[in-house]
């Protein structure tokens, strides 16, 4: 596994969710999993802020205009999008992955992954060595079934995590095997 060393830096990632706007733009983006036109996305984003399916015109029409002009040429500009003018279609890029770092939540809990993960771990420790200690009503399950119970739910989060990005995951895995084709065909 290589490391990247391109990330962005957290400079540039706190100027893109310093605007609402462009953080509902990535997100619905992140959700389609694939190129979506410059009106589809207007009216993802308009439908977020209102609330309202079909969003008002009006609303689509200042989100087109706001993304065209502002928000899109900034997140090419990052690195973050694929903008094709001429099609009018976005898609996102590998640094998109950057950015989601900084916002990822299990949405229903709204905490991070990285909380669910430590909050699992030490959980799970905890009952564990509660049960290896004698503590009474925990010592009355086997330290192996706790600690296969504390297994199954890092592995149903992780299942979890994993279908909710499963578009983002898939590609990635594409990315990885256009560039490794293009490498087998250079050498």
């Amino acid at each position: 596994m290589k490391l990247r060393t391109d990330l962005l830096p957290a400079e540039q990632v706190y100027t893109i969710l310093a605007n609402e706007r462009r953080r509902r733009a990535l997100e619905q983006l992140g959700s389609v999993g694939g190129a979506v036109t410059v009106h589809e996305l207007s009216a993802l984003v308009a439908g977020r802020e209102t609330g309202e399916s079909p969003p008002p015109k009006r609303c689509r029409e200042s989100v087109y205009t706001s993304l065209v002009q502002t928000h899109l040429p900034k997140l090419e500009e990052l690195g973050v999008i694929e903008y094709d003018r001429e099609t009018q279609t976005i898609e996102v890029s590998r640094h998109a992955r950057d950015v989601a770092l900084y916002t990822e939540v299990v949405a229903s809990a709204g905490v991070t992954w990285s909380e669910l993960y430590r909050a699992l771990g030490v959980a799970s420790l905890t009952v564990v060595l509660a049960a290896l200690l004698g503590v009474p009503f925990v010592s009355a399950a086997d330290p192996v079934l706790l600690t296969s119970l504390a297994l199954a739910l890092f592995a149903a989060a992780s299942a979890y995590q994993l279908w909710i990005n499963r578009f983002s995951v898939l590609r990635q895995l594409r990315a990885g095997r256009n560039r490794a084709f293009r490498l087998r065909r250079r050498g």
